[in-house]
């Protein structure tokens, strides 16, 4: 590395290898790393543009050993957290993270870590920053590198867009974090540069490395959807090591490792409708080598760091070429050659193309959460949960749309806060204001009885307990942080409300038309680029020339064109794909499906005669016909309904205009 990256003498320079050597066993520093590195020490911040097992946690967990503080670290991924952590600390470097899997006395103990100094690194997941009491906890200490993984996700335009993440550049501001180190795997050069821009990080700070793996071979299948399973069978019985099945639904993951357990062979389905504890052993199953296939939706893998798989199947098309390149990326993490195939077969277009269509919210929910929102006082506090149910949207599609009211500077937001709280008394009052002056005797009994007093808990709601006693909120978060602290109660947070400020006066009635207006477009264009992303998985299996990407001559390389999608040139076909020196498209098999005909009229017209009101608006019984959950059908339980997703297979649109003739 360069004198830059450690200020003083030629030993400071040298230091980050021999930790690299001495704590994490490495020789040398891969591809990429050192750049970052340098870039971190020299107290400047930076995006990683790794590809998957490209060693992006060194980047900041080696830092942060250097750094004088603690480093946070953020991700959505509690499976990733648990490994890390476990990791470092078997390195001797102390390390902890904070998640839902945590007991509220293990949770006590690493806020008295972070509090105390004690710790080096703390992993979070993004919705930790949104408790003010954690937030203020962070005022406290000193926070040398706030480190973001999965860092795509703050890209507007990107294929995994999260609110939540925009909310990251803003604490790192507030918190005056010197450096941030944005990281991620799948970034397309127009994602990156919306990364670095919401980070601040300079073009020349930006650090992107080859996502080419030549031990990789990308091999595509055209496969009619009846034969698949079959052909994955044959497959894995030639096959030497473990392997990673992709699907699209649970359900799929259900009957694919039941069809490949009833065969004789070591499989699991893995998806979020699982147990945390099911989920749980599945992993450790397969790392250990006791499970050979694991059936998955795209919820296994992040993070997942197992050398030798020897292959991953898709039996269904990916969502995205990001999704695709991030799960191919879990193979052959050794550097032996690994198979990746896709059992292609346009069936799938429709699935992936409805689940787009079915996020896009109807203009009424929409026009009510903004009537509701915008004719609040100047000052408010909102609950996306109670929003969503309201207006029957869907929770991610209430917080973006509030992002979007942000970004056009219509709300500014304040701190989020709980409005309720539980405590549950581990010892009597008399013990727990023992040695406590008069006056603050009176103010925690005063707390405490102004709950509402059940058996087990006392439940609070801090403003209502502030109006009572006449003091500051800040005053009653205060006592139930001390409360907990002291561990004279065991304390859960819920009801969380985001704050904001209205910027602009109530808006006129055409106001809020142009507003609706402009959010309604931006919605729909979100539709109309992940739509155009699932047809763009087709045409790369194809080998189709792709909407966008590298400059290249038209080429059948799969492994050119994926590479071409990410900025990257590959100056000749790779010669381990499926698609080498082809240059012709390879069209997929597609089931034929017959035309909506009198069957499916009668079964709209039967729904909307019955007047249930989750299915009122021809939008919201498209999606109910579709299979496609609401928070209205899910209050309603009408996903119970025999004829919910009776017309799956059709396309949305086609659906749509039914409902609407």
């Amino acid at each position: 590395m360069g004198g830059s990256a450690v200020a003083g003498e030629d030993r400071a320079v040298s230091e980050p290898l021999e930790v690299l050597q001495q704590v994490f066993g490495h020789p040398a520093f891969r591809e990429g790393q050192a750049a970052v590195i340098e870039r971190l020490l020299a107290g400047r911040s930076a995006l990683a543009v790794f590809p998957t097992g490209g060693g992006k946690s060194v980047c900041y967990q080696l830092p942060a050993l250097l750094l004088p503080g603690v480093t946070l670290v953020v991700s959505p991924l509690i499976a990733l957290m648990k490994d890390q952590v476990d990791a470092l600390r078997a390195r001797g470097v102390a390390a902890a993270r904070l998640d839902s899997s945590l007991s509220a006395g293990e949770v006590r103990e690493v806020q008295a870590g972070l509090e105390r100094g004690a710790l080096k690194l703390l992993y979070v997941a993004p919705e930790r920053l949104q408790n003010e009491r954690f937030r203020a906890r962070l005022q406290r200490v000193e926070v040398a590198l706030l480190a973001v993984d999965e860092a795509h996700c703050i890209s507007e335009w990107g294929h995994n867009f999260r609110p939540d993440y925009l909310r990251l550049a803003r604490l790192a501001r507030e918190l005056s974090i010197p450096r941030v180190l944005a990281l991620t795997a799948t970034a397309t050069p127009g994602v990156a540069e919306d990364v670095a821009r919401a980070f601040g990080i300079a073009a020349g700070d930006v650090v992107r490395t080859s996502m080419h793996r030549p031990n990789l071979a990308l091999v595509v299948t055209p496969t009619p959807a009846a034969e698949r399973v079959e052909r994955l069978r044959a497959r894995l019985a030639e096959l030497p090591g473990p392997a990673i099945v992709y699907v699209t639904l649970q359900r799929t993951a259900e009957e694919v490792a039941a069809a490949l357990s009833a065969a004789g062979e070591s499989a699991a389905p893995y998806h979020a409708g699982l147990e945390d504890a099911q989920r749980a052993q599945v992993q450790e199953d397969f790392l250990a080598g006791r499970l050979r296939v694991v059936a998955a939706t795209i919820a296994f893998g992040m993070g997942i760091d197992k050398a030798d798989v020897r292959a991953v199947y898709h039996l269904n098309l990916p969502k995205t070429l990001e999704s695709y390149a991030q799960e191919v990326g879990r193979a052959g993490r050794d550097g032996q050659p690994s198979r990746c195939e896709l059992f292609a077969s346009r069936d799938d277009l429709v699935t992936l193309a409805n689940f787009a269509h079915g996020d896009l919210p109807t203009r009424e929910g929409l026009r009510g959460l903004l009537e509701d929102v915008l004719g609040r006082g100047e000052l408010l506090e909102v609950s996306q949960y109670e929003l969503s149910s309201a207006y029957d949207l869907r929770q991610l599609v209430v917080a973006t749309a509030l992002t979007y009211l942000e970004l056009d500077g219509v709300l500014a937001p304040t701190a989020p806060v709980y409005a309720q709280y539980r405590l549950q008394l581990l010892r009597p009052v008399e013990q727990i204001v023992a040695g406590l002056d008069p006056e603050r005797t009176a103010f925690v009994r005063g707390v405490l009885s102004a709950g509402k007093q059940g058996k087990t808990w006392i439940t609070l709601a801090p403003d209502e307990v502030a109006a009572a006693l006449g003091q500051p909120r800040g005053r009653i978060l205060a006592a139930i942080g001390w409360l907990e602290e002291e561990e004279h109660a065991r304390v859960e947070a819920s009801s969380l409300r985001h704050g904001y400020r209205r910027l602009l006066p109530p808006p006129t009635p055409e106001q809020l038309e142009g507003t609706l207006g402009a959010l309604l477009a931006r919605f729909e264009t979100r539709e109309a680029r992940d739509v155009e992303r699932v047809e763009e998985v087709a045409r790369w299996a194809e080998g189709r020339e792709l909407a966008s990407g590298g400059s290249g001559p038209r080429t059948g390389c799969r492994t050119r064109a994926l590479l071409a999608r990410f900025g990257e040139e590959l100056g000749e076909d790779c010669g381990h794909c499926s698609g080498d020196g082809r240059r012709e498209p390879t069209p997929l098999p597609a089931t034929p499906l017959p035309p909506l005909g009198a069957e499916a009229r009668a079964l709209e017209a039967a729904l909307r005669s019955e007047g249930h009101a989750a299915l009122r608006l021809p939008r919201q019984r498209a999606r109910f016909l579709c299979g496609l959950t609401s928070p209205a059908t899910s209050r309603a339980r009408l996903g119970k309904d025999p004829r919910f997703g009776a017309l799956a297979a059709h396309p949305f649109r086609e659906v749509l205009a039914l409902c609407e003739g």
